[in-house]
């Protein structure tokens, strides 16, 4: 027997006896390297070196037998396998530079050639052409996304896209749906921008992967990371209403490990009152916020890799007559006044394990608490929420494709009180509101690519089932062509619903004598998005001149549409289901031109038809300028010692509610007038300091006393939700920023 077994080795190859390989992975200098991939060409199985840079792999079955090994600073090698049992990888390291001589910084506004969906990506570059106190002060310079104040007393903002109401796009916190239900009234004044690396704004149907509600588009905030930021980092800024902003911005690296701890807080203004109608006209802010960011490993790299972020913030508004005092007039019918105090905290953490370049595994998890007290005049509003999300999802590569697929789960707990402490209006919508969603889902969503990657085609689909309204199917596809190397075509169409949360997305009419009638049970919003664009980049050999043209249209057809009906009666604010046409159309063209890598010019031109049909009729809906137009100019030397940057907004009329049944002196026109607005700032670079100064508004354009009856709080009259323009006129600011780098 001994010696059959011992012609049968001799006959036969070692390796088909063999179930595994073992070997080694060092460098040039033969030293171990650890955590180094081991994997097979021809199906990316593979494994990991241990502390020693040994490492075992079964064996592949295929005919051609190649093993690769890879580490991140080295060249990657491969051996094909014959009848080895044992083998040794000795990589070399890549070339490096001694030195790198930076000639030129990022855009301040990039448009991928390669994302299937057409995305913006507002950089630094671009943050610091304004002074960007807060997320909503982030967009003085684009066109696509228009800050929009639903409360003027107390200077709330929505971030809108398309002309439509910011609800129906999906605000993006690192990737979490942060900004929504309660926190969507304050939410994006919440976010510092000296916190903002990027911003990316999508329009139309995009990706389901990360839920349902994108119906106009999406606006992904992205936070600094904790290895790839500054040391230290101080910011200043005081304006000309003595409202004055602290922030800093603190990092630690250690190996894998980076962690990034950020303070903010914000100090009121004084009492100001410009068009002396006795009202305020900036609400005094008191913010104290503070947030950890830890992160482990890159999500590029194989194995395990994490980011866990916790954030807490508490806020104070106030706002209403210059007379107003918090501590002896909240909820007095005598002096009218406006208080919110907001608790928050939150957690998320996205962790995952990159299995080889193919397989990646990766959780999103977030939950967040709110707690908010607030009066506005003789309207008690006090309200919690709870929110709850998580992704769990599985990304595989094949060839030029890509899947990703898994499950999703939302939960939201929501109670909101609201009474009066003066019965005088015939206001009749006292009472407890009480919410409980749960909503689990499936997605999965395709990339392909064909063509040599000239068409790419994204297929996605998802379905949710909320507890109360039943299943919901969500398809959505993109295409994008290349026409030529830097012509591209892009299309997108699919469907989005989302749930209402009337109060909070609607807290101006808290804040007037409006009676908010309910007329029917709230259905979820659907709408259907389809669009179209084309991007034609252009750019000499030396970069001397650069740029790029871009021309979209999106449409948005709703199913089902819940909007206030202000015209009915100026005295009420209708809430019922609207189920008939309403549309948005939206057209924008932009163009960018970089000249000598000194000047920057852009002008973009936007028109929004956003209306309803009412018994046969158009109608336009409220506080939309139909035509906009946005230029932005920036010069900066070479030496990049300064910039000076200037833009210039253009609004055309609005539709303003019908106030025709009120008294003369309460009524007003039903259009209002075009303005423009100019703002200025110039930033100065000295050593590790910046210092910037700037004005708003510097043609100090403002809408004249707009609150409806300011005279009368208390009247059925009064409204302050006829905001079209600036409230406040010129604003003139001051700050300085300090940046200290590990050598």
């Amino acid at each position: 027997m001994k010696i059959h077994l011992l012609f049968i080795g001799l006959l036969f190859p070692s390796f088909i006896f063999a179930q595994t390989i073992t070997g080694k992975v060092t460098n040039s200098k033969n030293e171990p390297l650890i955590g180094a991939s081991v994997y097979w060409l021809s199906n990316g199985r593979g494994v990991i070196t241990n502390n020693e840079g040994d490492f075992k792999i079964e064996i592949d079955t295929s005919r051609v037998k190649k093993l690769i090994a890879s580490y991140v600073g080295y060249k990657a090698d491969t051996i094909q396998i014959k009848d080895q049992i044992l083998v040794l990888f000795r990589l070399e390291e890549k070339q490096a530079l001694n030195e790198i001589i930076v000639k030129d910084q990022r855009d301040g506004v990039i448009i991928s050639d390669i994302n299937p969906i057409k995305t913006e990506q507002i950089t630094q570059t671009e943050l610091k052409k304004a002074a960007c106190c807060d997320l909503a002060g982030c967009f003085e310079t684009q066109t696509t996304v228009q800050p929009q104040t639903t409360n003027v007393l107390i200077n709330s903002k929505e971030l809108r896209i398309l002309g439509l109401s910011g609800v129906y796009n999906q605000i993006l916190i690192d990737g979490f749906p942060m900004i929504q239900g309660l926190s969507y009234t304050y939410g994006i004044s919440t976010i510092p921008g000296t916190l903002v690396d990027n911003i990316y704004v999508s329009k139309g149907a995009n990706s389901v992967l990360q839920g349902f509600e994108s119906i106009s588009g999406q606006i992904n905030v992205e936070t600094k990371e904790p290895d790839q930021t500054d040391r230290l980092f101080l910011n200043a800024y005081m304006n000309s209403f003595l409202e004055k902003h602290f922030n800093a911005n603190y990092t630690i690296k250690q190996k894998k490990w980076s962690n990034l701890t950020a303070f903010h807080t914000v100090q009121p203004a004084n009492k100001i009152d410009r068009d002396a109608d006795s009202f305020l006209d900036l609400p005094r802010l008191t913010r104290y916020l503070i947030s950890n960011k830890w992160k482990y490993g890159n999500e590029k790299d194989w194995g395990f890799y994490s980011k866990i972020g916790l954030r807490f913030f508490n806020e104070q508004r106030i706002g209403g007559q210059t007379s107003f005092d918090v501590e002896s007039d909240k909820g007095s019918s005598t002096t009218y006044g406006q208080s919110v105090s907001i608790n928050q905290p939150e957690i998320w953490t996205k962790s995952g394990f990159r299995i080889n370049d193919k397989h990646n595994i990766v959780l999103f998890a977030s939950a967040f608490h709110q707690q908010q007290q607030s009066f506005f005049g003789t309207v008690k509003y006090n309200a919690q929420q709870t929110s709850f999300y998580s992704n769990m999802q599985y990304e595989l590569n094949y060839g030029k494709h890509g899947l990703k697929t898994g499950i999703s789960y939302r939960y939201l707990n929501l109670q909101e009180i609201v009474s009066f402490t003066d019965t005088t209006l015939p206001r009749t919508y006292a009472g407890t509101y009480h919410r409980i969603e749960n909503i689990p889902g499936l997605f999965a969503e395709n990339t392909m690519r064909f063509w040599s990657n000239k068409l790419t085609w994204i297929a996605g689909i998802r379905a949710d089932y909320h507890n109360q309204f039943g299943f919901h199917f969500t398809p959505r596809t993109l295409l994008k062509y290349d026409i030529a190397s830097k012509t591209i075509v892009r299309a997108n169409i699919g469907t989005g619903w989302r749930t209402v949360n009337f109060f909070s997305e609607n807290i101006g009419l808290l804040a007037s004598s409006r009676n908010i009638i309910f007329e029917e049970e709230l259905h979820p919003e659907k709408a259907v998005n389809f669009g179209i664009n084309f991007t034609q980049k252009f750019e000499t050999n030396d970069l001397n001149f650069s740029g790029y043209f871009s021309a979209d249209y999106y449409r948005t057809d709703f199913q089902n549409q819940v909007f206030p009906d202000y015209d009915t009666d100026p005295t009420k604010a209708i809430i019922k289901n609207f189920t008939g046409t309403s549309v948005s159309n939206g057209v924008q063209a932009e163009l960018y031109l970089k000249i000598y890598r000194r000047f920057e010019l852009k002008a973009g031109y936007n028109f929004l038809d956003v209306y309803r049909i009412v018994g046969g009729t158009k109608q336009l809906f409220p506080f939309n300028a139909m035509h906009k137009v946005i230029t932005t100019l920036s010069y900066k030397p070479l030496s990049n010692k300064f910039h000076i940057d200037m833009n210039i907004h253009w609004y055309g009329k609005q539709r303003l509610p019908d106030t025709k049944s009120n008294p003369a002196e309460f009524q007003r026109p039903d259009f209002s007038e075009p303005y423009t607005i100019v703002n200025a700032q110039f930033t100065y670079t000295l050593n590790n300091f910046e210092i910037y100064v700037g004005c708003e508004n510097l043609l100090n354009f403002r809408q004249i006393q707009p609150i409806i009856s300011w005279q009368n709080p208390f009247s059925p009259y009064f409204d302050t939700s006829s905001i079209w323009g600036p409230t406040r006129g010129w604003e003139a600011y001051i700050g300085v920023r300090f940046v200290l780098n590990d050598k």
